[in-house]
């Protein structure tokens, strides 16, 4: 089984290799892919160096899976490319996610969905990741109509520009700025550039994103994405209104029975997700769960997981593990 990883010298490149080699994917091979400034560098795996290659060597090499990490850009010029030599490319960046021919995937609700002919999967945004994993349980039992969602997100999922600005901020030194402003003791009410109906495109990516890995075009969902002095993950505040009734107690069984989320709901003792205990972790942590008493058929509940781990990196290596086991390269 060889494997590349494109991106290999970014944030999230790291983060593949770190999940690799926690999850023991068993690798015959292993490429490591980047820009040309960045070819010859040498980047440890499980104690043994490897030397950074091109692209053009990376697909030479013929691996059978690539997990890409390096920008839309990149991924839109060269994905095509290395499926075109017959590889797989599980792509993170946003190019081919809303492409009708292309799959979008959360394995733990959609990846039955894909075939050996899918050369190109789409890998969702970081915080339609952890929202949709905790609804679609939910959606499946009553159904979801409508979704608010505020978004509270890390620095590391800028990259490592902005958590440099991040800590050269709280050491009081002056430094390069990933953001117009400062991010320390600081909200940014603004994540990517702003579209036309005034919404930014990560608020449209969480509407878009999920309609389409849920499989309902008729899920109403607003957001809004701010950007918070936060290393440790991503937190969301989500608003549920249903078409049918619920119970309360039957939400909480729901959320300890679905794979991938781990409930942390005990108010009386102050337990509830937090980014600072959900990084390093790959799954997504449920809590602050409560009827909506503004309306019927509504619930709240607070969503955290690691944008970096579950949001980026091991989703996308819980794909390649899905097509590695059902034998779809």
């Amino acid at each position: 089984m060889k494997i590349a990883v494109v991106g290999a010298t970014g944030l999230v490149g790291a983060k593949m290799l770190e999940v690799l080699a926690e999850r023991n994917f068993p690798i015959t091979e292993l490429i490591l892919v980047a820009s040309e400034k960045s070819v010859g560098k040498e980047i440890t795996y499980k104690n043994n160096l490897y030397k950074v290659v091109s692209m053009d060597e990376a697909i030479a090499l013929k691996p059978q899976i690539a997990l890409f990490s390096a920008g839309g850009n990149t991924s839109l010029d060269w994905a095509p490319k290395f499926a075109e030599a017959g590889i797989t490319v599980i792509d993170n960046s946003s190019a081919w996610r809303m492409d009708e021919s292309k799959k979008l995937v959360v394995p733990e609700i959609n990846a039955h969905l894909l075939s050996k002919s899918d050369k190109i999967i789409a890998n969702p945004n970081c915080s339609t990741i952890q929202m949709v994993v905790a609804l679609n349980p939910l959606h499946k039992k009553y159904k979801v109509k409508r979704v608010v969602v505020s978004t509270y997100q890390s620095v590391t999922g800028t990259g490592v520009k902005a958590v440099e600005q991040l800590m050269n901020e709280r050491a009081g030194i002056d430094g390069e700025m990933a953001y117009k402003y400062k991010i320390d003791l600081n909200v940014i009410p603004q994540i990517d550039v702003f579209t036309d109906n005034g919404y930014t495109k990560e608020e449209m990516k969480m509407v878009n994103e999920t309609k389409k890995i849920m499989g309902d075009d008729n899920i109403k969902l607003t957001a809004t994405t701010v950007r918070i002095p936060v290393i440790g993950g991503h937190s969301e505040s989500v608003n549920i209104e249903f078409e049918n009734e619920f119970e309360l107690n039957e939400v909480f069984e729901l959320m300890k029975s679905t794979e991938g989320i781990i409930l942390e709901d005990d108010v009386i003792n102050s337990i509830y997700p937090m980014p600072m205990h959900a990084h390093n972790k790959d799954a997504v942590f449920v809590g602050r769960i409560r009827r909506d008493e503004s309306q019927d058929k509504t619930l709240n509940m607070w969503i955290v997981s690691d944008n970096l781990r579950k949001g980026s990196a091991t989703n996308a290596v819980q794909i390649a593990e899905y097509l590695l086991a059902q034998n779809l390269v």
